[in-house]
């Protein structure tokens, strides 16, 4: 039976937490006044009114130990990055805090109503659609670990819906924007060492927004590139994106030429001993981080001024949409994107659907 949340019940407004009776899925008996709704054990009520919740506990032995276990299959057995597996880990130790509250302190007793009961209280407490839908498939991929070591008779997590979450169409900029923003050479005005220093750094600004305007990679698989990941005769880059799944992108002669710029002139300057074999240094010579690549793309859209604020990700979503746009198709775009299902990738055909529709309005003279 799919869980659907029914908000909280009658006699509570929605700011406070949930009763124990909506949390495991079913109205609350309390109407006008009669009757009290029977309490959960992690949130007691005085006379009808919620209490606080009582405060984080350690958890105990077995569900720590089925933690921790649960953490070496996300990053071995399963390969999922460490942000993923941040998330999960994050997501199961307060669900088991949530269980002990409850006096469910043995991985045996973990049962659908338990898990929807923690679910009911995530979305009373306000949290999002997707962080909802996130920790519903952290919980099922709990189980299915659990059930397969032996500790669950059987796998409750197969039982468990996610709410849908909400897909907002991604903004984008105009080619024109895009133009701007590649072609804006920002001022040098040290002169020295530093000058070379700065002059490197500008190089390597461009060539990280040539490149993943004209790639659609990721912030992080950016940062990921090692120089020899770059097929200059061919002009293609070999990626490791999520899931440590590997694939071949293509980019084009203006992104070439930056890169090319930047491996043979600019990053000598910056390289030291620690650099290693990274394409994309840092002012220190270090791996250039997600957040210093963040900070950049921002930079040289803000020294533009008339192109709005976006990031890394933006670029990708304005990536995939020109190409889109320019007559790709949608395969080959996922292909490029390296989304593990086309049904991701056509949410950038709702993009180009809207500024079509947006082009009919103005033109045709019967729109």
């Amino acid at each position: 039976m799919r869980y659907k949340a029914r908000g909280p019940c009658w006699h509570e407004p929605p700011s406070r937490p949930a009763c124990c009776a909506w949390a495991a899925g079913r109205r609350c008996g309390r109407r006008a006044g009669r009757g009290i709704c029977a309490p959960l054990a992690s949130e007691p009520h005085t006379d009808g009114v919620h209490a606080r919740p009582e405060p984080d506990q350690p958890l105990p032995p077995s569900l720590s130990g089925l933690l921790a276990a649960f953490e070496r299959h996300l990053a071995a057995g399963r390969g999922l990055s460490p942000h993923t597996v941040r998330a999960y880990v994050g997501d199961i130790s307060l669900m088991f805090g949530h269980s002990a509250r409850c006096g469910v302190d043995n991985a045996a007793d973990l049962d659908i109503g338990l898990i929807r009961a923690w679910l009911a209280t995530q979305y009373a407490a306000g949290h999002s659609r997707a962080t909802i839908a996130r920790r519903a498939a952290a919980a099922r991929a709990l189980t299915a670990f659990a059930h397969e070591r032996g500790l669950l008779t059987s796998d409750p997590g197969a039982l468990l819906g996610s709410p849908k979450a909400l897909r907002k169409l991604p903004e984008i900029l105009s080619v024109d924007e895009v133009v701007a923003v590649l072609d804006a050479t920002p001022q040098r005005s040290a002169s020295g060492p530093a000058g070379l220093a700065a002059a490197a750094i500008e190089l390597r600004d461009s060539a990280i927004m040539e490149l993943l305007y004209a790639t659609g990679i990721r912030v992080s698989e950016l940062c990921g590139l090692d120089s020899d990941d770059i097929d200059h005769g061919r002009r293609t880059i070999r990626v490791l994106g999520k899931g440590a799944k590997e694939r071949v992108v293509p980019y084009g002669i203006p992104a070439g030429r930056a890169v090319s710029r930047w491996s043979d002139v600019g990053r000598g300057v910056l390289a030291c001993d620690t650099s290693g074999p990274a394409l994309f240094l840092g002012a220190r010579g270090r791996r250039l981080d997600p957040r210093g690549a963040r900070r950049v793309v921002h930079a040289r859209i803000a020294a533009v001024g008339s192109v709005p604020d976006t990031g890394p990700h933006g670029l990708r979503h304005t990536a995939a949409t020109h190409l889109l746009e320019g007559g790709a198709d949608l395969r080959s775009v996922q292909e490029m994107l390296g989304h593990a299902s086309l049904a991701t990738t056509q949410i950038y055909t709702h993009v180009s659907i809207e500024r079509l529709m947006s082009a009919y309005r103005q033109a045709h003279p019967r729109a």
